[in-house]
């Protein structure tokens, strides 16, 4: 049962950073669009780190729902563990772009990026040791 708890709480988390995250890459996509535009300039770099944002937020809200309509039921700990696995992939990608566009490695990050993927995996993970 601890499993069930953690991927609920996680999922929860997930869908509510998934909303802010959505909102936040359509309002990249729209100013970099705007910017290259008004410079008449390729930004490429930055038009990608845009939609990596909502490809990210975006898997990280169907992880989300997932986990929280998935947590009384083992058999799909699985396909949620997969999910987990791809949004915490998704994390470190944005944190590496960002760095190789020019903004500072910061370790912060990354921990902070991972937290909540991480307890959604081993969350996953009990969930499926119960079936």
């Amino acid at each position: 049962m601890k499993g069930r708890k953690f991927l609920k709480v996680t999922g929860i988390l997930m869908i509510i950073g998934a909303a802010f995250g959505i909102i936040g890459g359509i309002i990249a996509i729209i100013g970099v669009g705007a910017m290259a535009a008004v410079l008449e300039t390729s930004a490429g770099g930055l038009m990608f780190a845009s939609v990596l944002i909502l490809a990210s937020a975006v898997f990280q809200l169907i992880a989300g729902i997932m986990g929280v309509k998935n947590c009384d039921k083992p058999e799909k700990a699985q396909s949620c563990l997969v999910m987990g696995i791809i949004v915490a992939i998704l994390s470190v990608a944005g944190n590496v772009t960002s760095s190789v566009l020019g903004s500072s490695f910061n370790i912060t990050s990354y921990v902070t990026g991972l937290v909540i993927p991480v307890l959604y995996i081993i969350g996953a993970v009990k969930n499926r040791e119960t079936a």
